[in-house]
């Protein structure tokens, strides 16, 4: 038997009796990446960037992470997700998502967006525009993984302008103070004297394949010392037998 209308709580009610996670509990909300190569190159980039800036705590760094820039402060409303962003002068904490109105107004310093067939229109059109417009992001660039086709570009009062590369085709990032090139299929990164910023396993191979070669540049320089040392043995035995063709014993003279 059904239950009375009467004791069936109202919409009130139960609408009451639900609890609306805070303000500053907006998860991130983004579509699934295109291919295995977008997502190791996001990874790449983020892994890179907090490596490169360990010692820093003024810096976030993250990738398909949602951005919500609502001047309603609506999470339902004026939202983005870039691929790979930094932004500089804030809290090195982990974050659900970018909530512009809960960061001091902040929006991404730096912006990479990977290409795709279904998203380099909107890369290139609506998106630039958004971060132009309304991010007033200082550098924005887009990466091909699969072409390599790789563009950037710097605002420069108000608009973007696109950055001239290099005879290696390098760009320059203002805000990271880094160059952007690909490197093996890859976008990596390069320090002003042109060094590549490498991942920690990268410095440790690094550093093995440079103590190899000191131990190798050691074992050469034995090896020539016991030449030299068997090319002097030699010639003492043949002065040695000398003198002793001559009547002279050669232990009163060597």
């Amino acid at each position: 038997m059904s239950q009375p209308i009467a004791n069936t709580p109202s919409l009130q009610a139960v609408t009451e009796s639900i609890i609306f996670p805070p303000g500053d509990d907006i998860y991130s909300d983004e579509p699934p990446l295109e291919s295995d190569l977008h997502r190791e190159q996001i990874d790449l980039l983020i892994r890179l960037i907090k490596w490169w800036w360990r010692d820093h705590k003024d810096f976030y760094t993250t990738g398909n992470l949602t951005i919500y820039f609502s001047p309603n402060q609506k999470k339902s409303e004026e939202f983005r997700g870039p691929d790979f962003f930094v932004v500089l002068d804030t809290e090195k904490k982990d974050r659900k998502s970018w909530v512009v109105w809960q960061e001091d107004g902040k929006y991404p310093n730096v912006i990479i967006e990977l290409l795709s067939n279904s998203t380099a229109s909107v890369d290139k059109g609506l998106k630039k525009q958004i971060y132009q417009n309304t991010f007033r992001t200082p550098d924005y660039f887009w990466f091909d993984p699969n072409n390599l086709e790789f563009q950037g570009f710097h605002l420069v009062d108000g608009q973007y302008q696109e950055l001239v590369p290099t005879e290696l085709g390098w760009l320059w990032s203002q805000q990271l103070g880094l160059y952007l090139a690909v490197y093996l299929g890859k976008l990596r990164f390069f320090t002003s004297d042109r060094e590549l910023v490498m991942l920690p396993e990268e410095e440790s191979n690094q550093q093995l394949e440079q103590a190899n070669q000191q131990l190798e540049q050691a074992n050469q320089q034995l090896e020539q010392a016991n030449q030299q040392l068997e090319q002097e043995r030699q010639r003492t035995a043949i002065l040695a037998e000398r003198l002793r063709n001559a009547g002279i014993d050669p232990n009163q003279i060597l």
